[in-house]
């Protein structure tokens, strides 16, 4: 199985910040696969998109965004939804992207800084 085949977790708890503590086997490759979702240029945008929509945002609104065929973006949005990242609704024609909001959470507890007093030594 390779490392792409792997299934990530979508659930809201979190290891401790990489800070704090190592990350175990796990939560290593579920942070290292959201993180990959998210290191693409396009994929960074997308996801910024939705995730600073007030509400959900159609594909429709999303395409005029990027110089890129619309296929592209779609393969784009499956792998943030892959990743756990947005999640959508097919209304007819268009689809609708939503951010997930437990695993924005789980980017922000991974990556957490250490409180400042902390890292005087």
């Amino acid at each position: 199985m390779s490392k792409q085949d792997l299934p990530v977790g979508r659930g809201g708890g979190c290891c401790a910040p990489i800070s704090v503590s190592p990350l175990d086997e796990a939560a290593a490759v579920e942070g290292a696969a959201v993180l990959k979702a998210l290191s693409d240029p396009i994929r960074l945008r997308l996801m910024s998109i939705i995730a600073s929509a007030d509400d959900e945002v159609c594909v429709c609104d999303i395409t005029p965004y990027f110089a890129v065929s619309g296929p592209t973006i779609s393969h784009h949005l499956r792998v943030l939804r892959e990743a756990g990242l947005v999640d959508c609704e097919r209304r007819g024609t268009w689809v609708y992207y939503w951010p997930l909001p437990d695993r924005m959470q789980w980017i922000s507890a991974l990556l957490a800084a250490p409180d400042a007093s902390a890292l005087t030594r």
